[in-house]
């Protein structure tokens, strides 16, 4: 790719992945410098097959100014080790989650900046006009994805065009909002992976005991979707959909089904404990 040397230079690490294809879909839009770095041959062919071209690690990352890190998480403590050291000074370092910088398993530089930065996905409630929209759950089409961006150190100067390269990388994106990297992880893992996402495997499970139980599984899907839909919508906007009665039953389901103390889950001894099983999961 060709470059020019009055743009800004940047590197997609692990660009022939999941996230890293998202990005790398939304940056060759951009007037940015890219390197594209990949070492998995099907990444690799998919980039090539593209008509794009994958550079060496060693080679892109010292011509950088800023490097994107969309590799594994579990792996991102080992990788800044081998990255950072060859990063020009005053570069800039990003990441899109902040499991590992929370964690302080990635190798900083007083001579360089660090951001994290992830996406909020599509809402839930929002104004969707077309079927793309609608089923978008990524980003890159639907018009209202925010992200959270954290300066974890390094320059006001560098956090500005992070900030402006990360709504490049998640367009097309309405708000980003400025947090700090401990508010990042109370948001995920905690509200999100560590609450939300067992509540609704349990949703799930649920409908599948309903059908161990002899309910069609059409009626399971028809009678569920639509009553979390509704649910969902009175209670997050906090309109008056929900009657009395069906107060009881929560109050009795939630005796039964959560626990009292299940807001530990926010507190710095379980978020720290949850990032050790995610980021070493073959450790535990």
């Amino acid at each position: 790719m060709k470059r020019d040397e009055e743009k800004l230079t940047i590197t997609i690490m692990g660009a022939g992945g999941f996230a890293g294809t998202r990005i790398l879909n939304n940056l060759v839009k951009t007037d940015f410098n890219l390197l594209i770095c990949e070492i998995s041959p099907k990444g690799i062919e998919a980039i090539e097959e593209r008509g794009l071209e994958v550079t060496a690690m060693e080679q892109a990352v010292p011509e950088s100014d800023f490097i994107i890190m969309a590799v594994p998480d579990r792996l991102l403590g080992k990788i800044s080790h081998d990255v950072v050291p060859r990063m020009k000074s005053g570069s800039t370092f990003i990441l899109l989650d902040p499991a590992a910088a929370y964690a302080k398993e990635i190798l900083l530089r007083n001579d360089c900046t660090f951001v994290v930065v992830h996406p909020c996905h599509p809402t839930l409630f929002g104004e969707y006009t077309t079927p793309e929209e609608l089923y978008d759950k990524w980003g890159g089409v639907a018009a209202n994805q925010d992200i959270v961006i954290a300066l974890i150190q390094g320059t006001e100067e560098n956090y500005q065009i992070a900030e402006e390269i990360s709504k490049c990388m998640f367009a097309p994106v309405e708000k980003a909002y400025r947090i700090t990297v401990e508010q990042m992880v109370l948001l995920e893992p905690a509200m999100v992976e560590v609450v939300a996402h067992p509540a609704i495997f349990l949703m799930k499970e649920a409908m599948e005991e309903a059908m161990k139980r002899g309910v069609p599984e059409e009626v399971v899907y028809s009678f569920m979707l639509g009553h979390i839909n509704e649910a969902m919508w009175g209670i997050f906007t906090n309109n008056d959909t929900i009657s009395q009665a069906a107060f009881k039953a929560i109050d009795y389901g939630t005796e039964r089904i959560i626990k009292e103390d299940w807001r530990r889950v926010f507190d710095e001894r379980s978020i720290k404990e949850v990032l050790q099983k995610m980021l070493h999961p073959n450790e535990i």
